[in-house]
């Protein structure tokens, strides 16, 4: 009988990717979220429609919704993870064998406005997944972190080795701080807990706070895109089908590894200058942007770029989508969404 895994996060841009793919390849989901209006919830619910859950079921607190798609393989919650009584209770009612956390209060420059829902989701919430995890016998955690935790460090590429004691934004602090406390939890209770470190990922269906959301919009509607920095950044581009192989391939595989803690870096390994970025954007809209030059944001660093050899070695992971073809992608989900 193939495995539950619970996916937190599900009805944002690389949990449903992530959920589609494990449903797809026969595994049991329960999916969670908290719909919160960080970005347009529409976005949302229409992620979740296409794995079989109506809207007004998934607007419901705390309603467990069986997918209408994938029926008895597939069920939704909308939960908040820092719910002490609610999440336990979920774990008390359905056998969970793996757990892949990804929910967490997403954006580097709102955790300069609004920290406290950053520690509420970020360290509470994943505090509370440590603890069902751990007083429920799940075997393995996989969990979200980010490149962001690597600060304005200039010794690239980034290795998992390096120091990542100095966060730049408090949205990394608390991605950091997830990373010591699954730490933790695997010497005390010994479960397997393994940390990604995802790199600039995009894609269809994608964050519209992130820069090619952001730049498509704008260019099709003529108005100017904010490039910050002057366009003297680099980013290490991920597409989101790439993300989602690797991520899986950590919950379902056993790797070559004896340690019941492990991090690594996510990502495409070919990072690239932003201004390059906004020409494969204007190539696939056929149309020029209109550029804004902005000085550097409080938070931002200047450059990410993966060294991805410990997921290679562990795990198989190989990105190789061109991010040309990845912007297209985009574009042709961006139009055919808006009816454009």
């Amino acid at each position: 009988m193939k495995q539950t895994i619970l996916v937190t996060g599900a009805a944002g841009f690389i949990g449903f990717h992530l959920t589609k793919l494990l449903l797809n390849l026969g595994y049991n989901v329960i999916g969670l979220d908290n719909i919160n209006d960080y970005y347009d919830v529409n976005l949302k619910f229409a992620r979740l429609n296409l794995l079989g859950i109506d809207r007004s079921d998934a607007e419901k607190e705390l309603l467990i919704c069986e997918s209408k798609t994938y029926p008895s393989k597939m069920r939704f919650v909308k939960m908040n993870l820092e719910d002490r009584n609610a999440l336990p209770e979920l774990f008390e009612k359905h056998t969970i064998d793996i757990v892949c956390n990804l929910a967490a209060q997403a954006g580097v420059r709102y955790s300069i406005e609004n920290p406290n829902v950053y520690v509420d989701s970020n360290v509470v919430g994943f505090l509370n997944v440590l603890e069902c995890c751990r007083n429920y016998k799940v075997r393995k955690l996989v969990f979200a972190s980010s490149s962001s935790v690597y600060g304005n460090s200039e010794d690239v590429p980034f290795k998992e080795s390096q120091n990542v004691d100095h966060p730049i934004s408090l949205y990394a602090a608390t991605k950091k701080s997830n990373e010591l406390m699954a730490h933790c939890y695997s010497h005390l209770y010994g479960f397997e807990t393994i940390g990604l470190r995802f790199f600039t990922v995009y894609g269809p269906w994608g964050r519209p706070d992130m820069a090619m959301f952001l730049f498509t919009d704008a260019i099709i509607n003529d108005k100017p895109i904010q490039v910050f920095n002057n366009g003297d950044l680099s980013r290490d581009f991920t597409y989101i089908d790439d993300i989602v192989s690797g991520i899986v391939s950590t919950l379902v595989a056993d790797s070559n590894t004896n340690t019941p803690y492990k991090l690594y870096n996510i990502g495409n390994s070919q990072p690239i200058k932003l201004l390059s970025y906004i020409e494969e954007i204007e190539k696939a809209l056929g149309k020029k942007a209109i550029k804004n030059m902005r000085p550097m944001q409080a938070g931002d660093v200047n450059q990410t770029f993966a060294d991805v050899t410990e997921l290679k070695k562990d795990y198989k992971y190989e990105p190789n989508k061109p991010i040309s073809k990845g912007i297209e992608d985009f574009v042709r989900w961006f139009k055919s969404y808006y009816n454009i």
